[in-house]
């Protein structure tokens, strides 16, 4: 097992924006307008503010949702893979990866669609095995994170917290509300508080971790 810290926000390496809700919450607000590298999803960079198009590096996806004329006017950003097997999403990791971006926050993940919100949330564990980078999804309610074994947590009292055991048969914690244990369904995890300044899990697989914006 290792041990690693699980900062909430900064630094990043990159933004990756996404499809779904445009942020309005000031937390992935400030993470936006405040990053020096932004990759959109096609279908995202239509909602990107006009003062952060310059920032953006690359629009990556199948690119069936740029108009004709936003294609030819960004052609020098465009990265088109065409095969359908994977989201957008993925395909704007891999462009990430290919740029040595470990730290990679995603915007705009959730919202609009339900199952493209579950979709996106549960490829943060694939992003950890295969990838080896560090994601967290920021909403306007709080971040997810994809963790394996062993870390710790940046958090405040009565932040709200909630635990999705994807493949551990030890799960246990310090600094939560309340003990964890293996859970064997998603909605057994949800619901805990932190207590302090961190908490931490310890464990023998990959899961994932929700913690609000606000103290309850």
């Amino acid at each position: 097992m290792y041990h690693q810290l699980i900062e909430s926000t900064t630094p990043f390496d990159v933004v990756v924006l996404a499809g779904g809700s445009y942020p309005t919450h000031p937390l992935p607000r400030a993470i936006l307008t405040q990053a020096s590298h932004i990759v959109c999803c096609d279908s995202a960079f239509q909602l990107l503010e006009p003062s952060l198009i310059s920032r953006v590096e690359a629009i990556v996806g199948d690119g069936d949702s740029l108009p004709a004329p936003l294609k030819l006017k960004y052609q020098s950003l465009l990265h088109i893979e065409s095969e359908q097997e994977d989201n957008d999403l993925t395909k704007a990791t891999r462009y990430c990866r290919t740029k040595g971006y470990r730290r990679l926050a995603y915007l705009g993940t959730t919202g609009k669609r339900e199952d493209h919100a579950l979709g996106n949330i549960s490829l943060l564990v694939e992003y950890i095995r295969v990838d080896d980078v560090q994601p967290i999804i920021i909403t306007d309610y709080g971040t997810f994170v994809a963790c394996k074994d062993d870390a710790t947590f940046e958090s405040f009292a009565r932040q709200q917290v909630s635990i999705f055991n994807i493949g551990c048969t030890q799960l246990t914690s310090e600094g939560l509300k309340w003990d964890t244990y293996v859970f064997k369904n998603w909605w057994q995890g949800t619901l805990n508080e932190a207590t302090g300044s961190a908490f931490t899990i310890h464990a023998d697989g990959p899961y994932l971790v929700y913690r609000t914006h606000e103290a309850k």
